[in-house]
């Protein structure tokens, strides 16, 4: 089995690295960027596909009004008493193109390569929430597709608990989301255009997927950040028994590492 290493799903907006990316907030009337490279890695869970590893730019911004993290930035409607409310914009990464998938492995299980066609990448709008107390962080999200890739949305929510070793930041965190029939059956289904072709007919319906991670901040040298992650999300049967999917992928783990300069 060959695995494929993707910049990770949602591109680190509203993501398993999201933390990461985040400067403090500035003062009033002030703004702050951040300039800096990461590696990220995910085990894939199509079948077939090459191993690959990405080293990316990592650029931030972030004032009262507007932030840019990542590959995706928002709006802050609301920011009070521990309270966040933004409105969101980020790419979906989760397409691939049908030369990516290995032709052995889909003729295996009766399904012909050139019959399918490419999942696109999408582009998401949502709504995010955050409230940080005593207790720990925890967020709830909603974002759906606006490019009509999937024409799906997904829903999330994520807790974490930050503990601190001097200026070092670890968070343990859990996270759910659930993707809706369209979203799940766009990426780990099979269209209904290449049903006709004579394509399996496979829908998995909405999915719900956990996910286990923790998230590590470092600052260092007045403005500099180290950074990383680690996460791992078990994926239901209905997609691990796609026949899109490789037979041994019950779950996805993403790692990133980087490092960054605030300005």
């Amino acid at each position: 089995m060959k695995r494929r290493f993707i910049v990770p799903a949602g591109v680190l907006l509203l993501s398993t690295f999201t933390g990461a990316f985040a400067q403090p907030k500035p003062e009033p009337g002030a703004s702050s960027w951040g300039l800096g490279m990461g590696f990220v890695a995910k085990t894939s869970i199509y079948a077939g596909e090459d191993s690959n590893a990405k080293v990316l730019p990592m650029i931030s911004y972030d004032s009262e009004t507007f932030f840019w993290r990542g590959f995706g930035g928002g709006y802050h409607l609301l920011d009070r008493d521990g309270f966040k409310l933004d409105a969101t914009l980020g790419g979906r990464l989760n397409g691939i193109e049908k030369d990516d998938f290995g032709a052995a492995q889909l003729a295996a299980r009766g399904i012909n390569r050139n019959l399918l066609e490419d999942r696109d990448n999408g582009l998401d709008l949502g709504i995010a929430g955050s409230f940080k107390g005593r207790m720990g962080v925890l967020e709830l999200a909603l974002k759906a597709d606006v490019s009509g890739a999937s024409k799906g949305f997904e829903t999330s929510a994520k807790y974490g608990y930050p503990l601190h070793w001097g200026s070092t930041m670890v968070t343990p965190n859990v996270a759910i989301s659930h993707y809706s029939s369209k979203l799940a059956n766009y990426y780990y289904g099979t269209l209904d255009t290449e049903v006709a072709r004579g394509v399996v007919n496979y829908k998995p319906g909405s999915a719900v997927i956990p996910r286990v991670g923790v998230d590590v901040m470092r600052p260092f040298a007045d403005k500099w950040m180290l950074m990383g992650g680690l996460s791992y999300s078990a994926l239901p049967s209905k997609i691990s028994n796609s026949p899109l999917v490789d037979k041994d992928a019950n779950g996805v783990t993403s790692v990133f590492v980087g490092v960054s300069r605030k300005f």
